[in-house]
Formats: structure tokens, sequence, C-alpha cells
């Protein structure tokens, strides 16, 4: 049976894993971020704990007793708050590596409060590495490109549209999302597409290749 130390330190450590992943995430202003990661992982080491104690604890009254239980209980409930972590930006979705840090997080907890500490440090290692390594990586060898909003106005005629995704094709400028908002009044059509461009591009002699 674990005894209060065990539980403690099995806490402390789950919850300077969580801050770790938490405090990246923080960084790049996404929605959960240091504190809601601290106390998710905090909540699933303290259930694993507490399962693995009361399934020891009731072994005589109660034979079929599996700690296990309650740990799949946090995996699946997790899902609501990592849903909260999503949400929609004109047609895409962002949040979803968020989401995911969070439901890593709950089983590193999980991980911890059974006493895989080792186990627990390294997920933690990898995940930091994929959050914080893998971005520089992509941004700095692989396309050296940095997310920029492009708010574009025109006629709103037939082929448009059309025609700035073809222009930033042109320039090689990746889209994420786009959205769209029309001025019937003044038969206008505005589009804002979040865009990955290279950090050295001129935006003003983009725009100026749209067709007006």
């Amino acid at each position: 049976m674990l005894t209060q130390y065990d539980l403690i330190l099995r806490l402390l450590v789950a919850g300077l894993l969580g801050g770790l992943i938490g405090f990246e995430r923080e960084m790049h202003n996404q929605p959960a971020g240091l504190r809601t990661h601290i106390i998710l992982v905090l909540g699933a080491a303290l259930a694993m704990c507490i399962s693995i104690n009361l399934s020891i604890q009731f072994h005589t009254a109660a034979t079929n007793g599996d700690p296990e239980r309650l740990a799949a209980q946090v995996i699946s409930g997790i899902g609501f708050l990592g849903a909260g972590a999503i949400f929609r930006f004109g047609s895409g979705v962002k949040g979803l590596t968020t989401a995911s840090s969070l439901w890593t997080a709950a089983i590193i907890g999980l991980a911890v409060g059974a006493g895989y500490f080792l186990v627990g440090i390294i997920t933690t290692a990898i995940v930091l590495f994929v959050l914080k390594g893998l971005d520089l990586i992509d941004k700095k060898l692989i396309r050296g490109r940095t997310t920029r909003t492009i708010v574009i106005r025109g006629a709103d005629r037939p082929g448009f549209v059309d025609e700035v995704k073809f222009t930033l094709a042109k320039f090689d400028i990746a889209l994420k999302s786009v959205s769209l908002q029309k001025n019937l009044k003044n038969n206008e059509i505005q589009i804002d597409t979040v865009t990955k461009v290279l950090q050295d591009q001129d935006l003003d002699a983009i725009l100026g290749a749209v067709p007006p």
C-alpha cells in the first residue's frame, strides 16, 4: 500500500512534469497552459494512487478490485477537456496540439501515480522535444516560415477567391485557413487568410499582384 510519503512524492513529480509541458504551451499563448496542465496531471496522478490503494485496502472484501478501472475513466474523460481547447478558425481548426498534450499529460500523471517515474520523465522529454524542438526545426531548417494573417478586399465577382488562392500559391504561400465576409451593399468581399510565409517575403508586393 502506498504511504503518505509515496503519494506526496508522486504528486510532486507529476506536477513538475505537467508544468514543463504546460509552460511550453503557455509560451505559445495556447488556451490550456501552465496551470491547466499542472492541475490535470496532479488529478490524474492522484486518481491512480487512490485507485492502487483502494484495490489493496479492500482486496479482501472485493477480490476483483482493479486499479485500471479508474485510470481508464481518466483517459476517456480527458477527451471533454481536450475538446474545449479546440476551436474553429475560419475553415480550419486550432488547438489540436494542445488537446493532444492534455491527453498525454493525463497519461503521464497516471504513469507517475503508478510509480513509473522514469517512463513519465522520458515521455515528458519526448513531448517537449516534439512541441518545441520539432517546431524550431520546422521553422529554421525546413521552411523558415512564420504565420501571418493576410486580409484581402476586392470586388465580389465569380472567380475572385480562386484568383487570390492562385496568386498566393504562385508566391509559395501555404494557406492554413480561409474565411470570407461579403458586403452586399458595396458588392465587396473580404478574404481573411492565415498563411505560412517566408520571413523575408515582401507582403506588399504579393498583395499588389492580387487582381482588384
